[in-house]
């Protein structure tokens, strides 16, 4: 964008008073240049684990072989679809993020693009992600992805300064790309996609709600109405974080037990789940800012850790699989053996348009 279009910007969007009597001043912009910019609307390091949390229900579905070509339209679709998401979200929250210190130096904010170029962006990005999606891949996972722009734009994002229930709305968010990358193998939402959507809707809670306590007073001065800034003794904060680490344990496992992926494979949830909580316990009863970060740390940690195990261990597992180091039996035996609903169907490209 030149300097003439960010002056244009500057003189023509409305300033909100309390931006305007903001005492720190201007804010300095994070982006340096045009990409840069571009990068920081769609959130791009963010949305790399939309990717890959996509890819990874993608695989988990796939018996045989990956399609590598039906995963990269997959992926390409989500991220146009995840970039629209953000776009709106920044749209919608540019005076309230001018408010936070963790976020003043945003593109909008700092006045760096005009809003109008954000909205169109935003309706390109989501119509060309959906249209991509359902015309290489299929219906299911396109609807998901459109369905997953309109909640995170038009029900998480207005709803964050107005109730704490927020967190469960964006987890739900959060929740969704596996499922588009189950099924758009499979053309169905099998269990095997409802315990890989619970995973991540469970996970994005403790994970969150630690990140949203060490930046409480931010969200505060926001006016967002997070869990820790209206639970000033933090109690009722430690109880959620303890109690959404615990399913972690038999989540992970659970995926052993639907054939999934194999031993070698729980073994890693199962220790991973044990780290998680027990910090989580020690958040609970110290509730102060290291003991955030420590959990806060650790979710990081975790789910690509997890997620990692279950790419390398996929697909069902039995004992002499386990003892020659793999948890997968191989293709031949999986087709004799019936894991799981309509996988038969995806992996033949049942269900799904393609061009």
């Amino acid at each position: 964008m030149s300097a003439s279009a960010e002056n244009t910007a500057a003189v023509h969007e409305p300033v909100d008073p309390a931006v305007a009597a903001d005492p720190r001043g201007a804010p300095t912009p994070r982006a340096r240049s045009v990409l840069g910019v571009w990068a920081e609307l769609t959130k791009v390091r963010l949305n790399a684990l939309v990717l890959v949390t996509t890819a990874v229900g993608f695989a988990l579905a796939e018996l045989g072989p990956i399609d590598w070509l039906q995963l990269g339209w997959t992926c390409a679709g989500t991220a146009l679809a995840a970039a629209s998401a953000s776009l709106f979200n920044q749209l919608f929250e540019r005076r309230r993020d001018a408010l936070m210190l963790r976020t003043r130096g945003r593109p909008l904010p700092a006045k760096q693009v005009h809003p109008a170029a954000v909205f169109s962006a935003a309706l390109l990005t989501g119509y060309a992600g959906a249209a991509l999606i359902a015309l290489t891949v299929g219906l299911l996972p396109a609807a998901l992805a459109a369905i997953n722009i309109l909640l995170y734009a038009l029900l998480y994002t207005p709803l964050k300064p107005r109730t704490t229930f927020n967190t469960l709305i964006g987890a739900v968010c959060g929740a969704i790309p596996p499922v588009i990358g189950w099924t758009a193998v499979t053309g169905s939402i099998d269990p095997g996609a409802w315990l890989l959507g619970g995973l991540l809707f469970v996970w994005q809670i403790p994970h969150f709600l630690a990140l949203a306590w060490l930046y409480r007073v931010d969200y505060a001065r926001g006016g967002h109405a997070m869990l820790p800034v209206r639970d000033h003794g933090g109690e009722i904060t430690a109880q959620v974080v303890v109690l959404t680490t615990l399913p972690l344990i038999p989540l992970g496992l659970s995926a052993t037990s639907l054939g999934l992926v194999g031993h070698w494979s729980a073994l890693v949830s199962l220790l991973a789940g044990i780290g998680f909580c027990w910090l989580s316990f020690a958040f609970f009863h110290r509730r102060d800012d290291r003991s955030a970060r420590r959990v806060f740390l650790a979710s990081i940690t975790y789910l690509p850790v997890v997620l990692a195990a279950m790419t390398l261990d996929r697909g069902p597992s039995s004992l002499e699989s386990l003892f020659r180091g793999r948890g997968g039996v191989t293709v031949e035996e999986s087709r004799e053996t019936p894991v799981r609903d309509g996988a038969d169907a995806g992996a033949s490209g049942d269900g799904a348009i393609t061009p």
